[in-house]
């Protein structure tokens, strides 16, 4: 992971606006609609863990997903398809970086087909990055979850399943990020 720590959580509201955005990327990913939508909310809100911080982000992007607004689903489209693909070469973040590393052995035919899998179901969910908290799990495992996916077929249910992964994601890595 990287060297960056977490400011003890009563703090977040006292931050600027540049690190409340640094907070948002090690715990999701780095994505300019993400600040947009909840720079504002680690502003204004007290929270008494970083998991209620996650907890009211997630139903900001709920609230999204749940919008009859087609601008509303383009943003929160935006959001989740700041994950990187699963199995990707490169990866920006640290945090996406070291949690990717397990699904990053294996062999080349692995490889293609986890590919293969990636582009399907962008091609099956358009503007969407499969997202999944992979948490120890092999890659056969994932990619067999991301089948079963791409066969349901339901485009408001992986946006649900995108918007728990995130913050079932963003938790663990706040668990590691926390000062001691």
């Amino acid at each position: 992971m990287s060297g960056f720590k977490l400011p003890p959580i009563d703090g977040v509201p006292s931050l600027s606006t540049i690190e409340r955005a640094a907070v948002l990327d090690v715990l999701f990913e780095p994505c300019t609609a993400l600040h947009t939508l909840s720079i504002e909310l680690l502003h204004t809100e007290k929270f008494k863990s970083y998991n209620d911080l996650i907890a009211s982000v997630g139903v900001q992007l709920t609230d999204l997903s749940e919008s009859p607004s087609t601008s509303d689903t383009e943003w929160l489209d935006k959001i989740l398809g700041a994950h990187p693909r699963l199995g990707e070469k490169k990866v920006d973040s640290a945090q996406s970086q070291a949690e990717q590393a397990q699904l990053n052995t294996g062999g080349e035919e692995e490889a293609t087909k986890l590919r293969d899998l990636n582009l399907e179901y962008e091609t099956a969910f358009p503007g969407l990055k499969y997202v999944v908290f992979v948490n120890g799990r092999s890659r056969p495992v994932i990619m067999e979850n991301m089948r079963q996916r791409i066969d349901r077929g339901d485009i408001k249910l992986e946006r649900a399943e995108a918007i728990k992964a995130m913050c079932d994601i963003a938790a663990d890595r706040a668990v590691k990020l926390q000062q001691p």
